[in-house]
């Protein structure tokens, strides 16, 4: 061990080690208690942000801290391969996706490598590769023989630009995520996997979730949201079909003012064909946002179709609406409007003078005020003939009842959650492994012709999909027949939704799983990733699951037992405007800073002068140029400051703010046990310890090591809260610096402390930990060390400190043993020369003391 801490020099050479020792490989062992922790699967863009080292960071010390437990730990690694952004860059450097792709992935495995994480590269998954992507078009075959996957035409979000379906979540104030172009709504073919049909099962198995975060199982709830209700009919005058509609407010029925349809409902099409006013507003509303953040708070715009319904219980016409609002592709896309006690209702019915009913009473029993708002709350029907008085249970059974002895309604439970659209209309994704007959039909593409490959050396013009464009790709035989291929895509979702499963067993060849290392491994123990993934990927991930569970591929019910969401990481952000009034973002690693006497910033410069506005602390962006280069970071500190520069600095949980002022300062620390180390190693070899032998000094010390393991052990295993582990070692080193080293018990002691703290700090900075353990005169590898335990009799507080008052003021301190009793520790009290001056010539009146800890006097 050298004397100062070079860690260009040793990281290097540890990780060296790793590599070739393969120290991180793992197999199954059914002797051994297994541990699988997993980070979320990165997107190979090219260059890893700070946001991956935290995800990362935090899986890597879960995971070597379990190792040191005695676990058989798996911690592996790959790559999210394909995607829209590839076809983007691509076109843009005049390259083919794939050949950006894997350069991208090879630079980005080398960062990886250099911040030393512990996994295992020869379970390395690449998701674009064929041997990977072939299980999962097996697998899309197999569940459309299940009856789980159809074609269908359906609306969607389509990105003119990108020639692509969005997501709701995708659209952004109306525009493509990506790419900022206005969204149209196109109906087009679409392969569906039904997830519906697991949704009581999604739903009810987030209760035996019980170590996931609470948000992101309330966020899944709202998701799959089931509702329970009536669906019903509407006669339409003058139409032959019925307006069929669901509510979970049948108790407002006799409140129906008006039937809002969805623009492309056939009643509407129809109202379309001989007014040219409303088919402009039927292709207008195929623009409509439909985030249903957007759609709470946008313009509320309709047009009546000239049609009426006939109102199911009183026979009353109400009018039919073309109502942007209403999506065809959620219930039946059309809604019966309650304008009195719905408040979307209320504004659409506001802005065009229709009727505004109101059927349900007040909390006090009066007609509601609707001359602002509308009146949401349950309550008692009033303006509801044979149903007055009842409440909102008796109404709901009463009208439901009477709508199914009519013979047009039934009870329904419904749900927000829809089925899974995997098509994608561009190249960068698996093709989707069907094909269509010269007679028109469909079938799977056999099994013997798995995987159905995707050229990789293409030309990207940017606009159409290599394999769409052209059509000798798409022609094959299939029983000899001639077929055609689907040209359509994955969507990336499904690639993300197993690789945790395909995991287990990489390089199995006879199937998409090796049942006996999947079941080995499986569930994941800990799962480490963003909460901006709450929803989509999680969920899809939960049914993954379930679905390989049906096909005897997993026994596990649920992928991952316990979920940490890591939060964003932030940095400062700073600006001058230049001449033409363009903001100009300047990197904070280009700024110097001037602080106040409180820390605060007074003023920011950059390298050419220019005085800097301090726009705060945001997240990272290319667009404010505040994102930092974990890489310069490595090259100036180390990987293992900056490991534990994240891991300190916050609660995994919370945002992380960045600061290079605390990079330097994890850098001092680690420099400070590194020389503790160093000149304990330099004394030679230590004694064994005589505990029975230890002076009072050194048992406190002793006591304060083993209450920090116990300490540092809770709250990394069961805790996990990282920061709060390295400050109480921080707090032990502080001790541990101003220790003694004049006896053999002493150096003993000192031995025994940093043994243990070399251990602890392991998980977050394992190459200085690797070097110092050797130091410590092991022979084997700290990798291959156990996790220290503490002693419960050391922790045992054989003395306490009295602080002592008289009439609330503190007068005083003294030790006594931690059994003592009230009696003895106020004599003892009045023994104390500085207590005695304040106890003279007074009569003590009470006496309150708080065993071990302080006893006030209260005299006279």
């Amino acid at each position: 061990m050298q004397e100062q801490y070079r860690p260009d020099e040793i990281e290097a050479k540890v990780q060296k080690h790793w590599q070739e020792e393969k120290t991180f490989h793992v197999t199954e062992d059914p002797s051994k208690e297994k541990y699988y922790c997993l980070s979320m699967l990165p997107y190979p863009s090219g260059r890893l942000h700070l946001g991956h080292v935290r995800n990362y960071t935090i899986g890597d010390t879960i995971s070597r801290y379990q190792r040191l437990n005695g676990k058989n730990v798996l911690q592996p690694i790959g790559w999210d391969a394909f995607g829209l952004p590839a076809e983007g860059a691509a076109v843009k450097n005049n390259t083919a996706p794939a050949k950006w792709t894997y350069e991208n992935i090879a630079y980005m495995k080398k960062q990886l490598q250099l911040l030393g994480f512990g996994y295992d590269w020869d379970r390395e998954v690449t998701t674009c590769r064929p041997e990977y992507y072939k299980w999962e078009q097996w697998f899309f075959t197999k569940l459309f023989e299940k009856g789980l996957v159809y074609k269908k035409t359906s609306a969607v979000n389509w990105c003119p630009n990108d020639q692509t379906v969005l997501a709701n979540e995708q659209v952004v104030e109306g525009c493509c995520w990506r790419c900022n172009t206005p969204v149209e709504r196109k109906e087009i073919p679409q392969w569906f996997i039904k997830i519906t049909a697991y949704a009581d099962e999604l739903l009810n198995d987030l209760d035996t979730l019980e170590s996931w975060p609470e948000q992101v199982k309330t966020m899944q709830r709202n998701w799959i949201g089931r509702s329970e209700g009536v669906e019903f009919d509407f006669a339409v005058e003058n139409y032959n079909d019925k307006l069929r509609v669901y509510t979970t407010r049948p108790d407002t029925l006799m409140g129906v003012s008006f039937v809002s349809v969805a623009a492309e409902h056939p009643l509407a099409q129809l109202a379309a064909q001989n007014n040219p006013k409303i088919a402009e507003f039927i292709a207008e509303c195929k623009t409509t946002k439909t985030a249903e953040a957007d759609m709470a708070t946008m313009e509320k715009k309709g047009m009546a179709t000239g049609f009426f319904a006939i109102h199911p219980l009183t026979g009353d016409k109400v009018p039919v609406w073309i109502a942007n609002f209403v999506l065809i592709e959620y219930g039946t896309g059309a809604v019966m409007a309650v304008p009195g006690h719905d408040e979307r209702d209320y504004e659409f019915a506001s802005k065009y003078n229709l009727p505004i009913k109101p059927v349900i009473l007040n909390q006090d029993g009066q007609a509601p005020d609707l001359s602002e708002q509308a009146y949401t709350e349950h309550g008692k029907l009033f303006n509801s003939g044979e149903f007055d008085g009842l409440d909102f249970a008796q109404a709901f059974n009463a009208i439901a009842d009477k709508l199914i002895a009519l013979g047009i309604g039934n009870r329904k439970v419904n749900y927000r959650l829809r089925d899974w659209g995997v098509s994608r209309q561009r190249y960068w994704g698996a093709p989707i492994p069907m094909v269509t007959l010269e007679d028109g039909t469909t079938i799977p593409t056999p099994e013997d012709q798995l995987p159905v490959i995707l050229p990789e050396n293409v030309e990207m013009n940017g606009i159409t999909s290599p394999i769409k464009a052209d059509p000798n790709w798409a022609k094959t035989t299939v029983n000899g027949q001639p077929a055609l291929r689907e040209t359509d895509t994955f969507d990336t979702f499904m690639e993300s939704s197993w690789y945790y499963a395909r995991y287990t067993c990489p390089h199995y060849d006879k199937g998409m799983l090796d049942e006996n290392a999947a079941n080995y491994w499986l569930p994941v123990d800990q799962y480490v990733g963003g909460i901006e993934h709450a929803i989509m990927h999680l969920l899809y991930f939960r049914f993954f699951h379930k679905l390989m569970r049906d096909f005897g591929l997993v026994k596990s019910d649920e992928p991952a037992k316990r979920l940490l969401c890591q939060g964003m990481v932030l940095a400062d952000a700073f600006y001058y405007t230049s001449p033409t009034n363009e903001r100009i973002w300047v990197s904070p690693t280009e700024v110097t800073i001037e602080r106040d006497d409180k820390g605060r910033i007074a003023k920011a410069t950059d390298s050419k002068g220019n005085e800097l506005v301090h726009a705060g602390m945001t997240k990272m962006s290319k667009s404010k140029n505040n994102g930092i280069d974990p890489q310069e970071m490595v090259d100036k500190y180390g990987a293992d400051t900056v490991r534990l520069f994240m891991m300190f600095a916050s609660p995994a949980d919370m945002t992380l703010e960045w600061q290079e002022s605390g990079v330097e300062g994890a850098n001092r620390f680690i420099k400070r046990v590194w020389r503790l180390v160093y000149e304990h190693a330099q004394g030679g070899q230590a004694g064994a310890l005589d505990i029975a032998k230890l002076n009072a000094d050194q048992k406190a010390l002793r006591r304060e090591l083993h209450k920090t393991i116990a300490k540092v052990s809770d709250d990394i295993g069961r805790r996990q809260t990282f920061n709060t582990a390295i400050a109480a070692v921080m707090e032990l080193m502080n001790r541990l610096q101003k220790a003694p080293q004049e006896t053999d018990q002493d150096r003993a002691l000192m031995n025994e402390s940093l043994n243990a703290v070399v251990r602890l700090l392991y998980p977050m900075m394992p190459h200085a930990c690797f070097v110092m353990w050797q130091a410590l005169g092991h022979s084997e590898t700290i990798d291959n060390a156990s996790w220290p335990v503490a002693d419960e009799s050391a922790m045992v507080e054989d003395e306490k400190l009295i602080v002592v008052q008289i009439n609330g003021k503190v007068r005083g301190k003294f030790t006594v043993s931690a059994d003592a009793q009230q009696d003895f520790v106020v004599e003892q009290a009045k023994q104390e020369p500085n207590i005695q001056k304040y106890l003279t010539d007074t009569t003590i009146r009470k006496v309150i003391y708080v065993p071990g800890k302080l006893l006030n006097l209260v005299v006279s």
